[in-house]
């Protein structure tokens, strides 16, 4: 099988960017190509032209050109000629696209195109309740209605996007996996009556990592960390993620965080904007307790990363949280908008480090049970098969 995926963001230093769709691409691929399949990525919309290979992955950038009329539909059709030729000299069985803003819509691919849903921005308009401007709503519906497969990252998100868009079609429901080579912790923290050593290394550190942004929940964490500190007035919180401008005040939501705490709980907060990826793992597995009060999720990696390391979490309980937590088992789940419950959630766990522990063991056997890279990979193998056979 020959497998490929267009996306506007990748993991390497060759690719303008990249955030959770790319990550959770990359997994995917990387994994696809240790099967002994054939894997090629389109990345659109960067700064030059170039193919290369990375591990036997052949990977493309495609350069944005700007035209001097409707750039929109002829940038399209440009990566589509670009593709089909590339589908017909390589004999492509597959082409993968994301939802975001539609960017296969007008596009006509000489093989089967397949959708996967990790969240429109009409789907992130609707959980935030806000307005979606009628050009991206018109660009993902388009792309949705003509692509010939849809599959989605969470039951929640194929749901919600079915109702937006009045879909009729079935929508396969493949989560995202995750490398647990990648997310190992190596910190002796996952194991009880290890003696003094890991009841030394005990602290009262929270952990926030993601960009920093309102729909994340970002803006709440400030009202319950305030409630932590009244309690615990030496915990400390990282936030761990590029600053995003509001969408609602047009200022940085950082600065809009800051401006929530008490005076206390703002001495006790570390902003951290920016690490290298595998840095990040290094942070998670120093941390006691992992905060990730988001509004608007599909399937995010953020939490898939940290229950892999075997760390408790505290989270949000909305639509997809409860396809990958257990509340009670795994870590907490509670509506961020309850500041003092979920602060208390939080005190559990920084005080009591036999429950904390016990939850970041569940929580690392829960993703090694359903989650994995290699049974994610297995499950979208079984699926690209039936689209080929269909062919």
């Amino acid at each position: 099988m020959h497998i490929a995926f267009l996306t506007p963001e990748y993991p390497h230093p060759k690719i303008l960017h990249s955030a959770g769709i790319g990550t959770s691409i990359r997994n995917l691929v990387v994994e696809l190509a240790k099967q002994h399949l054939t894997v090629t990525v389109f990345v659109y919309s960067q700064d030059s032209n170039e193919v290369f290979q990375e591990n036997g992955i052949v990977i493309h950038k495609i350069a944005y050109k700007k035209y001097r009329i409707l750039s929109w539909y002829h940038y399209r059709k440009q990566i589509q000629n670009y593709i089909n030729n590339v589908v017909k000299a390589t004999k492509i069985d597959v082409i993968e696209a994301p939802d975001w803003t539609g960017i296969t819509a007008f596009m006509k691919f000489d093989c089967p195109l397949l959708i996967r849903l990790h969240g429109t921005d009409a789907y992130f308009c609707h959980l935030e309740g806000r307005k979606q401007k009628l050009k991206n709503y018109f660009f993902e519906k388009r792309a949705l209605k003509s692509a010939n497969y849809i599959t989605s990252v969470s039951a929640f998100t194929a749901q919600e996007t079915k109702k937006i868009f009045n879909i009729k079609t079935t929508i396969k429901v493949i989560h995202n996996g995750i490398d647990l080579n990648l997310f190992e912790n190596t910190k002796d923290t996952l194991s009880f009556g290890e003696g003094q050593e890991a009841l030394a290394s005990w602290g009262e550190d929270i952990l926030y990592f993601g960009s920093i942004i309102r729909k994340k929940g970002i803006l709440e964490l400030a009202e319950i960390f305030n409630e932590v500190i009244k309690q615990k007035p030496t915990a400390k919180l990282t936030l761990l993620g590029k600053d995003v401008i509001d969408i609602v005040e047009n200022k940085s939501t950082l600065m809009l965080f800051m401006s929530k705490l008490s005076s206390v709980a703002k001495q006790n907060v570390i902003h951290i904007p920016h690490v290298p990826y595998k840095e990040v793992e290094m942070h998670i597995a120093k941390t006691n307790v992992i905060v990730l009060p988001s509004f608007a999720e599909a399937f995010p990696m953020t939490w898939l990363e940290a229950m892999a390391m075997g760390k408790a979490l505290v989270t949000s309980n909305i639509g997809w949280a409860s396809e990958l937590m257990i509340d009670g088992e795994t870590g907490f789940m509670e509506n961020p908008k309850n500041h003092i419950e979920y602060a208390s959630k939080i005190i559990q766990l920084l005080e009591n480090e036999d429950l904390n522990l016990l939850f970041g063991r569940n929580a690392k056997k829960h993703i090694e049970a359903g989650f994995s890279q290699e049974i994610i990979c297995g499950q979208n193998i079984e699926y690209f098969k039936s689209i080929i056979q269909v062919k």
